[in-house]
């Protein structure tokens, strides 16, 4: 099969993001968006290999559990802010220091 990075392949797989995503909403996750889906394919799923066949790209959208992406949004987030300048962090830290 021909390989193409995966970018190529966001248009083509559309019906699966939105399937994906239906799905979420019925779990009640209607906060993620098609975006925040396709990039938490492309940062954790696709972070090492940058070409695939559009079999292995639906393939991908379609096994993510709701779980896995949560866990990576939950990880992005404390990497971008001071998680311990946060009033939950502060509350953490006040008895170690």
């Amino acid at each position: 099969m021909d390989k193409q990075p995966v970018e190529y392949y966001k248009d083509h797989v559309k019906p699966a993001l939105k399937s994906k995503l239906e799905e979420f909403k019925m779990l009640g996750y209607a906060e993620v968006s098609e975006e925040k889906l396709w990039d938490f394919l492309k940062n954790k799923k696709w972070r090492k290999t940058k070409e695939l066949s559009v079999y292995e790209v639906v393939s991908d959208v379609l096994s993510v559990k709701v779980g896995e992406y949560m866990n990576f949004v939950t990880v992005e987030s404390y990497k971008k802010d001071n998680w311990f300048e946060s009033e939950e962090g502060k509350e953490l830290l006040k008895g170690l220091i």
